[in-house]
């Protein structure tokens, strides 16, 4: 049986190739939304990007963000049919994916913190509950979008220490109008403004980055986390380059509110395809 495993954000896809005598081959594309993306986009991409270095396979297993419905997940599955007509593929959200990599068969509140942010209670096999993560304007607590976005608003109210602002100055070289247009005109801003969160982790020694990061953790445990019922009770998982990125910060505030030390992993898929392979043992 052969397995290919997707676990897709906004800004790049990683595809995780198993074959018959459990060889594995990674590849990356870029970032697969259906929410703002076609099924005809998405196969175009795919039919040059993966297909050649795929050209078969027996089982599909997609997560991606912005499936948030079977709608969308059929957006997915539309554009991977005609590439593989005879596999079986399922396409679920990005925080199906995180839960099954944290937790395997147990339950726990899986959390995503990439580019966006996500949080849901994990009862072993499916979500149990949800919180809606809303985008980086209306939600995304703690994802590299909203740190971005924030960093931007701090850099140009004058709000950002003016050591930092020279850093930060030197480092982008950005202006006002140009800020504006890209967030406001361009495709995929999210993508954009998560370019500039590892400023953060490059600066996390001084204050104002620390402080930045600690309460906007604070924000997505509040928002999100906590607004599951007896959330307390289960353990806590983390997924996502920012949470990887910051991982000493998450557990002193997930400590300070009542979590035991959660479990942090950077990538999903390794961990994915020891859920789908030992599923099927």
């Amino acid at each position: 049986m052969t397995i290919l495993i997707a676990d897709s954000g906004s800004t790049k896809t990683d595809w995780l190739y198993t074959d018959v005598e459990g060889n594995s081959q990674v590849i990356q594309t870029k970032g697969i939304n259906p929410f703002f993306r076609s099924s005809d986009d998405i196969y175009q991409e795919l039919k040059s990007e993966l297909f050649p270095k795929v050209p078969e396979v027996d089982e599909v297993f997609f997560y991606g963000a912005g499936i948030i419905n079977a709608e969308r997940g059929n957006v997915v599955k539309e554009a991977l049919s005609p590439l593989y007509p005879v596999a079986k593929i399922e396409a679920n959200s990005d925080v199906l994916a995180a839960a099954r990599a944290l937790f395997k068969h147990s339950t726990g509140i899986a959390c995503i913190l990439g580019t966006g942010s996500n949080a849901c209670l994990y009862n072993g096999e499916t979500v149990e509950f949800g919180i809606p993560p809303l985008g980086f304007i209306l939600g995304d607590e703690c994802s590299g979008a909203v740190l971005g976005r924030k960093l931007l608003g701090d850099y140009f109210k004058n709000v950002m220490p003016e050591e930092l602002r020279k850093r930060f100055a030197e480092k982008y070289n950005v202006t006002q109008a140009g800020v504006l247009e890209r967030v406001y005109r361009t495709e995929r801003p999210n993508k954009y403004l998560a370019g500039f969160a590892p400023f953060l982790s490059e600066n996390i020694s001084e204050m104002y980055c620390e402080t930045l990061v600690r309460k906007s953790i604070g924000e997505f445990l509040e928002r999100n986390v906590l607004q599951i019922p007896e959330a307390k009770n289960y353990r806590l998982g983390f997924s996502g380059s920012i949470a990887w990125n910051f991982k000493p910060i998450i557990e002193k505030v997930a400590a300070e509110y009542g979590f035991a030390a959660p479990f942090i992993i950077q990538k999903p898929i390794e961990h994915l395809n020891d859920y789908h392979t030992n599923s099927k043992k």
